[in-house]
């Protein structure tokens, strides 16, 4: 087991770049990026990073040559022999060979594009501009570096022995929560923790205790490194993303409403029938589901990231059971600010009325909450999102209006076209 209060006293070794693999990353990404790859090859994007928690004045915690050295290194970065031979030869959801040669023979030669970086108003601006399926790939590293390279600031004050108790701390909190968690029968529970985490080395060791603690109902990682390594199956499906940058490539409002299910016909032919999950709720999940085509409801299941996630499920519920589905037979996931208490209510409503499981992420591998002083290591919201596609601005409207993006007109547009009405606003946790 890693020494992680040593590492860290020491993070200044070369041994612990924050992102040291391309496949350090999230497995939907990886499979987004070859339906892109294939379906939208021509299609240019902006990413840009996206602070919600306006308080933690980035700039002025993190130095911009530390930043720009660790986005240098990613630049850096190529597929190993042995990571290809993982992707090209692994069994994903049960298919071998889930990733196709012509996508392989590319992403082996692929270097992430380049960045633009500047500070404006105690934040930094880091915008990612190109093809689509090149510069997509940069959302999860970029804020993995961001949230270390924080984290590191906040511990660059602390004496030794005082990051090895803050560690024993916050290993002792999570393991606390995995107690409580193992006592839930059938439980069905994956890392989604990459984007936000603590670090790399911390992820790394939250995914190695919740395979001890949980055993069986652990079910992987959405890291595909430490999938990898610690031979996990590799979890995920597809995001937000594609439905707003198909929606910004609409040019009309016909288009505009049919584009979130242009996303899924596309995805259901790229995967012959395979990775069938419904995110239903870039533009609010009623609307969707009631627009929808009546083959999506033979999919395997929906996952619940924003809104309240009970009302979620039970719109699902009611849905499948409409369209003569039944609903003990689909799987519902939750992902939106999960901790142990919201999972194990949410278990408990809905065991047996459907097969639930749980996409942990943030409060998972970086819950240092009430660990140091001023609550300095706090997970916040920190995003990188696609905000441009040839030119024309993103939307997300979202099941939570406190997770709209996008320019006001725009909104105005998305509401109207989609149907969207008055939303409850809740909390932003993560």
């Amino acid at each position: 087991m890693v020494d992680i209060a040593t590492r860290v006293w020491n993070h200044k070794w070369k041994i612990d770049p924050i992102v040291r693999s391309l496949i350090d990353n999230d497995f939907y990404k990886l499979l987004m990026c070859q339906s892109i790859f294939r379906n939208r090859p021509d299609a240019h994007v902006t990413f840009s990073l996206i602070n919600r928690s306006s308080k933690v004045r980035l700039a002025d915690l993190i130095d911009e040559g530390e930043l720009r050295e660790q986005l240098d290194h990613i630049q850096s970065l190529s597929l190993s022999r042995g990571e290809s031979t993982f992707l090209r030869g692994n069994t994903f959801y049960g298919k071998r060979q889930m990733f196709r040669s012509d996508f392989m023979e590319w992403f082996e030669n692929m270097r992430l594009p380049d960045y633009h970086l500047e500070k404006r108003d105690g934040q930094y601006e880091l915008t990612f501009e190109g093809k689509w399926h090149e510069v997509m790939l940069w959302e999860i590293p970029a804020l993995a570096v961001l949230m270390e390279l924080r984290g590191r600031a906040v511990l660059n004050d602390m004496r030794k022995f005082e990051v090895q108790v803050l560690y024993a701390r916050a290993m002792t909190k999570l393991w606390e929560k995995i107690e409580q968690l193992r006592a839930l029968p059938d439980l069905r529970i994956a890392d989604f923790g990459t984007r936000r985490r603590h670090s790399y080395l911390w992820q790394d060791w939250c995914v190695q205790a919740m395979g001890e603690g949980l055993g069986d109902k652990f079910i992987g990682t959405s890291n595909c490194l430490i999938a990898m390594k610690r031979d996990l199956e590799a979890i995920g499906t597809n995001a937000h993303e594609m439905p707003m940058v198909f929606s910004a490539l609409a040019n009309s409002d016909a288009e505009l409403a049919h584009a979130p299910y242009q996303v899924l016909e596309d995805w259901h032919e790229e995967h012959d029938g395979n990775l069938r999950i419904i995110l239903p709720d870039t533009y609010g999940t009623e609307g969707f589901l009631k627009r929808a085509p009546d083959w999506l409801a033979g999919w395997t299941g929906i996952r619940i990231d924003s809104g309240d996630p009970a009302s979620g499920a039970e719109t699902a519920i009611r849905w499948w059971k409409e369209r003569g589905e039944d609903p003990t037979k689909k799987l519902i996931i939750f992902s939106d600010g999960l901790d142990t208490d919201k999972i194990v209510e949410l278990h408990n409503q809905f065991a047996g009325r459907a097969r639930v499981s749980f996409g942990w992420g943030t409060l998972l591998t970086n819950d240092f909450r009430g660990l140091t002083p001023d609550d300095g290591l706090a997970p916040f919201s920190l995003v990188c999102k696609a905000i441009k596609a040839d030119g024309r601005p993103t939307v997300k409207l979202s099941d939570n209006p406190n997770k709209a993006m996008g320019p006001q007109e725009e909104i105005d547009r998305y509401k109207r076209v989609f149907s969207v009405g008055e939303q409850d606003k809740m909390d932003v946790i993560v």
